[in-house]
């Protein structure tokens, strides 16, 4: 088929662009190029007769009019999002700008495009989302597609919100849609400013290692290549108006994540101390959720899908590969951001968040 995929210069959508095209599907990879994408991260298929890039803000109508009526594809798979829980507490505007209002222009753009090709059934509009919409567990429980939304952050109120839009526009146009909540995602490409990346980096240039309060905080781990391949098995064979959460069945806490990575370090680049001693433990974030957990029952049974990446292999996987592509992060480095813990200081009067 032929996939539009918006955010594909991003982390998860460079995987899935890659990916996409290696299984000889076409892909139109859609991406305004803001701070946190780079198009070295689809530079091994830029070549591919299969692969078009086009520069375009979801934000903009006549652009993604445009795009849709010049490549008409079989599908669209929307990464495309603000996304960082840090940044969207110093600065909450550009989440409901490009997350919702984003999400509403290009939902109008699909739907005035489906309906010009006759309404087809097979088309799909498969809208990326993320577990945070749920809100925080306690010790036990898991996600599923039928948790409550509970958002706790500006980052997950606006991935809320178009989950909402994605639906409705379902329910009132018929726009056939499929929707994913995914766990926390990790590996190549990453950009560095979350949690993963920045221990790293932060590990190797010999500075603190940040930790929000007494990184107790549990997350489920999603390894970035497997998280590709349940996209694209759901844009294949999910059902319509239907939502799957994807986990990678790897929890761990914070710390313990950070002290793997340095162990990881330790092994491969030693150091003249154990990188475990940079670990500083910072004032934590607002509204810090205490654990994530997805129960992946529903596609696992329908679809067939589960994670092949244990946590333990992708860390290894992903620390390598930074040791390996240090041109790719150094280039990087200025932009604002990096390798810096964002959203703990205070907002003063004036400063309108």
């Amino acid at each position: 088929m032929k996939i539009m995929v918006t955010g594909g210069a991003g982390f998860i959508g460079s995987a899935v662009v890659r990916l996409a095209v290696a299984r000889g599907h076409g892909v139109v990879n859609v991406d305004a190029l803001t701070y946190a994408a780079c198009l070295d991260n689809v530079a091994s298929v830029a070549d591919s007769p299969a692969y078009t890039f086009e520069q375009a803000d979801i934000r903009d109508r006549a652009a993604m009019d445009r795009i849709l009526a010049t490549h008409r594809p079989d599908a669209i798979l929307h990464l495309a999002a603000e996304s960082h829980v840090d940044r969207s507490i110093d600065g909450p505007g550009d989440f409901i700008s490009t997350n919702v209002t984003g999400t509403y222009t290009l939902l109008e753009a699909a739907r005035s495009y489906w309906t010009a090709q006759g309404r087809p059934a097979g088309f799909r509009f498969h809208h990326v989302s993320t577990d945070e919409v749920f809100g925080s567990l306690g010790p036990t429980g898991m996600f599923t597609e039928t948790t409550p939304y509970d958002p706790r952050s500006p980052y997950s109120a606006s991935k809320a919100a178009s989950d909402h839009l994605v639906r409705a526009w379902g329910e009132t146009y018929g726009l056939p849609y499929v929707l994913t909540n995914c766990s926390n995602n990790y590996g190549p490409f990453h950009f560095p400013e979350k949690l993963i990346p920045v221990v790293i980096l932060n590990a190797l240039s010999g500075k603190p290692i940040p930790v929000y309060g007494k990184g107790e905080n549990v997350r489920d781990w999603l390894y970035v290549e497997d998280h590709a391949d349940a996209l694209l098995c759901v844009l294949e064979k999910g059902a319509n108006h239907r939502s799957y959460t994807i986990g990678g069945e790897n929890e761990a806490r914070n710390i313990d994540l950070v002290r793997k990575l340095c162990a990881i370090l330790d092994r491969l680049r030693p150091a003249n101390h154990p990188y475990a001693d940079q670990i500083s433990f910072v004032t934590d974030r607002p509204g810090h959720d205490a654990r994530y957990a997805i129960d992946p029952t529903r596609i696992r049974s329908e679809l067939g899908w589960r994670p092949s990446v244990t946590l333990d292999e992708g860390l290894e996987r992903t620390v390598q590969w930074y040791l390996d592509n240090e041109g790719w992060w150094r280039a990087l480095q200025g932009r604002g951001g990096v390798g810096q813990r964002l959203g703990v200081a205070p907002v003063t009067e004036g400063q309108g968040g």
